[in-house]
């Protein structure tokens, strides 16, 4: 498959560009500044664009079977997010290419709290709460996507750090996954499989989904 990655110089866009090139698919980084060093594989084809502009996004999808956006703004820029889902969602729409979002966690539903979204959770961390919350106005958007518009939203564990390619996990969609100890995890690299377990076999079509341990 054709596949191109927003962020693809990210934590987590990097390991869904290794995982994706060790599946054989044909890749393509998406980079603001061509110059700066990236550190991806020779196989990867660089092309220069900007996720917040709807022209350089159907530009980039032209050709390609799916777009993959990992990307996370800097501290203190979190709203930048909201705009370069615009422009994703914009420039994708009508083309048939689809759009996989690598999201938050912010809006599952905290198991056994009657509803409460992990964000609402009084211990959920201050220094982390903007980007959650950027990140939940991320998915809303992709809920109110244009009808013409092939999504599907991955909401990580609560906790998404590096660590090992297991290949063993479970999904869900809309509520945490916890394990027997009460804890939410994912290392990226299982994160990487099963995005590109959808991306192989799409399952969640306009629908978010979400990994853990």
């Amino acid at each position: 498959m054709r596949i191109t990655v927003f962020g693809a110089t990210g934590n987590v866009g990097g390991r869904v560009v290794a995982e994706a090139t060790a599946r054989g698919h044909e890749v393509t980084a998406v980079v603001r500044d061509p110059a700066k060093p990236h550190g991806l594989p020779a196989t990867v084809t660089l092309v220069v664009g900007d996720a917040r502009n709807p022209e350089d996004v159907a530009r980039i999808a032209a050709g390609q079977n799916v777009l993959v956006t990992a990307t996370r703004p800097a501290p203190g820029s979190e709203h930048e997010l909201a705009v370069a889902t615009k422009g994703l969602l914009e420039g994708v729409a009508g083309t048939g290419v689809r759009l996989l979002a690598v999201g938050g966690a912010g809006s599952l539903a905290v198991p056994g709290a009657g509803g409460m979204t992990l964000v609402e959770d009084p211990g959920f961390p201050a220094a982390i709460r903007p980007i959650a919350l950027a990140c939940n106005e991320q998915y809303e958007a992709y809920r109110a996507a244009d009808a013409e518009v092939d999504w599907t939203y991955l909401s990580p564990a609560a906790l998404l750090e590096p660590g090992v390619r297991t290949g063993r996990f479970r999904l869900g969609r809309d509520e945490l996954l916890v394990d027997a100890d009460g804890n939410s995890a994912i290392s990226m690299e299982d994160l990487a499989v099963a995005l590109l377990d959808e991306v192989e076999t799409p399952a969640h079509r306009r629908a978010r989904f979400t990994v853990g341990y």
